[in-house]
C-alpha cells in the first residue's frame, strides 16, 4: 500500500474499519469476551481506540459517544439485548489469556 498517496490509504483504512464495524454489528451473536480471547481487542477497544485518536488529533470524542459508533445504538442497549453473561469456560480462556500476555511480556 507504500505506491497509495495518504489521501487514498486513509480513505482505504477508514472503508476497511467501516467494514469491520459493519461485520460485528452482523455477528452480534459473537461476545466480546471471544474477541478478547481470540483476538485480544474487542467492540470496547475499538471505541478506545477512537478516542484516542480524536485526541491524537485535538478533538473531543466522550468514550459513550464513540461506542454508540462502534455498537450502532447505546451500549447499555447493546449490553441489554446482545451481551450474555461470561460462561465459566469463557473466563477461564480470558484469564489463561491474560497471564500468556503477561508473561510473553516478562520474557
Amino acid at each position: 500500500m507504500q505506491h497509495l498517496d495518504d489521501a487514498t490509504r486513509t480513505e482505504l483504512e477508514a472503508a476497511a474499519f467501516r467494514r469491520l464495524l459493519s461485520h460485528l454489528d452482523n455477528r452480534k451473536d459473537v461476545q466480546n469476551i471471544d474477541l478478547m480471547i481470540l483476538a485480544d481487542f474487542c467492540r470496547n477497544c475499538l471505541s478506545k481506540w477512537l478516542v484516542t485518536a480524536a485526541e491524537e488529533r485535538g478533538q473531543t470524542l466522550d468514550y459513550e459517544t464513540a461506542r454508540e459508533y462502534v455498537y450502532g445504538m447505546p451500549y447499555s442497549e447493546w449490553k441489554d439485548k446482545y451481551q450474555a453473561k461470561a460462561t465459566p469456560e469463557q473466563m477461564a480462556a480470558f484469564e489463561a489469556h491474560q497471564q500468556a500476555k503477561a508473561a510473553k511480556r516478562e520474557s
